[in-house]
């Protein structure tokens, strides 16, 4: 019997042993198994990123306004392949054939002396989003300038449409017109004229950014340098006469303890005709260019060149505070839309409108992020809106 017992239990330890080594067996396989699949992946993953990074290369910098102009020595060496979802055909909204001497003709006979004061807007959309909001910029315009004169440089405006929104303004006697721009002319023996021709011909990388908004930052630049006057964005509230400004820039933001300019916008420039600030910002435009960078071409352009020329002799310009024309921030905006619901919030409203009044120009909107908010009966924006249109029809988020 003791046999039979002795035979028993070595029986049940050499299963647990089999078990035991198939368990063993079978964890390495796994183990194996799991190792083969990621070090897989990761050859995989490897080799498409690879090849990926061959075809497109964005290259991502932090825009610092102080950085130092790029040297005029230096020269762009680009070898890029247009893509399709920043294409070309938006170059045929600032010129295309046969423009160059109508244009020239129709802005040299618009922009005359008697003009009050000469204002210019730009307009790359369809004629058919030139809404409410537009329309109050431009009424704004003559309430402050009944004499004055808009050039709205478009090609979608400069059309029956656009002659339609713009006639309540010409039955009243009020000087705007819709040209469509050449800017190839506007850019003629200017750097901004080889940058263009890059563009054109694909040795310059566009970039991911809207290319017709970069384009808007250099023709305002170029229009100003060879007429002067006064650029406008379309969301900007003219509160006051502009008449005895000149050679003005307005700051978005100050530095809190020594209230230095620290940021430039370029929503409004008051400039005279060959202003060498303005050639400065086409040149630095042309070799910095940037199309993967929002605001690199447009408020840090003019931030990073006012400050490289700011105190140097023959770059005669003034930075404007920012309640001049940014009283309030795009944080802040949808508050001036909103009737006060509290006694707290109808202070700070009306503090903030009496400090438009005395101190500010212009009043930017923001429309970016303010154009899906409704003018509230009541509200701050409601009296700003009575108080500076000639047509007056009622604005809403439209």
């Amino acid at each position: 019997m003791d046999n039979v017992v002795a035979k028993k239990v070595t029986a049940m330890f050499n299963h647990r042993r089999l078990n035991r080594s198939r368990s063993s067996l079978f964890t390495a396989f796994a183990a194996s198994l799991i190792s083969l699949i990621v070090f897989t992946i990761f050859i995989v993953s490897h080799v498409l990123v690879r090849d990926i990074s061959e075809v497109v290369t964005i290259e991502i910098k932090t825009v610092v306004p102080y950085l130092p102009l790029r040297s005029e020595k230096e020269q762009s060496n680009y070898t890029i392949t247009v893509t399709e979802s920043n294409n070309l055909h938006v170059l045929d909204v600032f010129g295309g054939r046969d423009v160059s001497e109508k244009f020239q003709q129709r802005a040299t006979e618009f922009s005359r002396d008697d003009c009050e004061v000469n204002f210019m807007m730009t307009w790359i959309s369809p004629a058919v989003i030139f809404g409410k909001r537009e329309i109050l910029s431009v009424e704004s315009v003559f309430k402050s300038h009944p004499r004055g004169c808009l050039i709205i440089l478009s090609s979608t405006m400069d059309s029956p449409l656009g002659f339609r929104i713009l006639k309540p303004f010409l039955d009243r006697g009020y000087r705007v017109a819709a040209i469509t721009p050449d800017l190839p002319y506007l850019l003629k023996d200017t750097a901004g004229e080889t940058w263009l021709e890059e563009i054109q011909t694909g040795k310059r990388d566009p970039g991911k950014i809207s290319l017709a908004q970069n384009l808007s930052n250099l023709m305002r630049l170029a229009y100003l340098f060879k007429f002067g006057g006064v650029y406008l964005d379309t969301d900007m509230i003219v509160l006051k006469s502009f008449k005895h400004l000149r050679n003005v820039i307005g700051a978005q933001t100050l530095e809190p303890v020594s209230r230095n300019w620290t940021r430039l916008n370029n929503a409004v420039l008051i400039f005279d005709k060959n202003h060498p600030l303005l050639l400065k910002c086409i040149k630095e435009f042309a070799l910095t260019f940037n199309g993967n960078v929002w605001g690199h071409n447009g408020p840090y352009l003019v931030s990073r060149v006012a400050r490289a020329v700011e105190g140097t002799e023959g770059y005669n310009f003034t930075v404007m505070t920012p309640s001049a024309f940014y009283s309030v921030n795009w944080v802040e905006i949808e508050k001036l839309f909103k009737v006060p619901r509290t006694e707290k919030d109808l202070k700070r409203v009306r503090v903030k409108v009496l400090e438009m009044q005395r101190r500010s120009y212009g009043l930017h909107l923001w429309n970016k992020f303010s154009s899906k908010f409704e003018i509230e009966q009541g509200s701050a924006m409601d009296k700003i809106v009575t108080d500076h249109c000639v047509i007056c029809e009622k604005v809403t988020a439209s």
